[in-house]
């Protein structure tokens, strides 16, 4: 065995094997090649993302007989949320688990990051798979040189702090952490907060030392992340229906087969249905082990938080593309 740019070819007789001794191969040897191909994710392997992204793993190489394979990278080893972006444009990394990031490099993922939207996954299902969302795909391919494979649910994101959170007084001035998306930060700061962009790498460490006093994200993001070893409260503010897209390297997609193609295609659809019921079938027990850890929840009216929030929406959307904004607020009756 031996290794070629992005590729191991595997000589599968004796005779090969001499040839190869010689800097040649005999006429009609046999050769198998070996496409192996990265993925990279910000989370931990307790993560769901994780969970994910092992079975796109199986089923790629299950799909290909083998001559696919996959290597999963977590914890930001490759990088964080721009630094994997950046590196499917480069071809350094084949797939990622990326999100509102995305809107950094096509501005249309903005819309999907704005807190209070939507007001339920059904909602967002609705504009993701629709023409909509079809749209907002090939915005992505065309200004990023990235292709969205498949939305994966996250369920709705909620904020962790080391106070009771059950007012909008609650938030004034809060430091909290908010990914590197303007759309969040604009609105958070409409709500009265103190949005603080922040890498996931750093947040816990941010937490744990109180240069942040809060965050916000999914449930089964926070018990991947540990965050409830270094926050005493969550608050149920479901202020954002999330996803994650299961997202590829356009340069790498045009250099696969119309066969590879669709192993990926397959693999990735498959993968999605796992983890999509992994999160709906586990959500509360990991809240409920956070819970019996010695987490505090809250359960508050979010009519105000919201308003403040809603308030803020068509002026951040005139920045990206009202149209679109406009078009999608039809789509959901509003």
């Amino acid at each position: 065995m031996f290794n070629t740019i992005g590729k191991t070819v595997r000589l599968t007789s004796a005779v090969a094997l001499s040839a190869l001794a010689v800097g040649a191969l005999p006429q009609g040897a046999a050769a198998q090649e070996v496409l192996n191909l990265k993925l990279g994710h910000i989370q931990s392997e307790m993560d769901l993302w994780h969970f994910g992204a092992e079975k796109f793993k199986e089923e790629l190489e299950a799909r290909s007989d083998g001559a696919i394979t996959l290597t999963i990278y977590p914890n930001s080893t490759l990088g964080g949320d721009r630094d994997l972006v950046e590196g499917m444009q480069m071809g350094t990394a084949d797939f990622s688990l990326i999100a509102g990031v995305l809107g950094n490099f096509a501005p249309s993922v903005q819309l999907l990051e704005l807190p209070y939207l939507f007001r339920s996954q059904d909602e967002f299902n609705t504009i993701i798979n629709g023409p909509i969302g079809e749209e907002i795909a090939a915005n992505v391919r065309e200004t990023a040189n990235v292709r969205i494979l498949n939305f994966w649910e996250r369920g709705s994101r909620q904020v962790t702090s080391n106070k009771p959170i059950n007012t909008l007084a609650d938030l004034q001035g809060l430091k909290i952490r908010v990914p590197e998306i303007p759309a969040m930060v604009s609105t958070w700061r409409a709500i009265g907060a103190n949005p603080t962009p922040m890498a996931w790498s750093e947040v816990y460490t941010g937490l744990e030392q109180n240069v942040i006093e809060a965050q916000e994200n999914p449930i089964p993001f926070i018990f991947g992340g540990r965050v409830n070893e270094v926050q005493d409260y969550l608050a149920f503010t479901d202020h954002k229906f999330e996803y994650v897209t299961l997202a590829m390297s356009e340069m790498r997609w045009n250099q696969l087969t119309p066969e590879q193609q669709q192993i990926v295609t397959e693999a990735a659809a498959a993968a999605t249905e796992a983890e999509n019921e992994a999160v709906r079938s586990q959500t509360d027990e990991m809240l409920q082990e956070m819970v019996d850890a010695g987490l505090t929840v809250t359960r508050l009216d979010t009519t105000e938080i919201a308003a403040a929030a809603i308030a803020a929406h068509e002026s951040f959307a005139e920045t990206v593309d009202i149209d679109l904004y406009r078009r999608m607020m039809a789509e959901l009756g509003r």
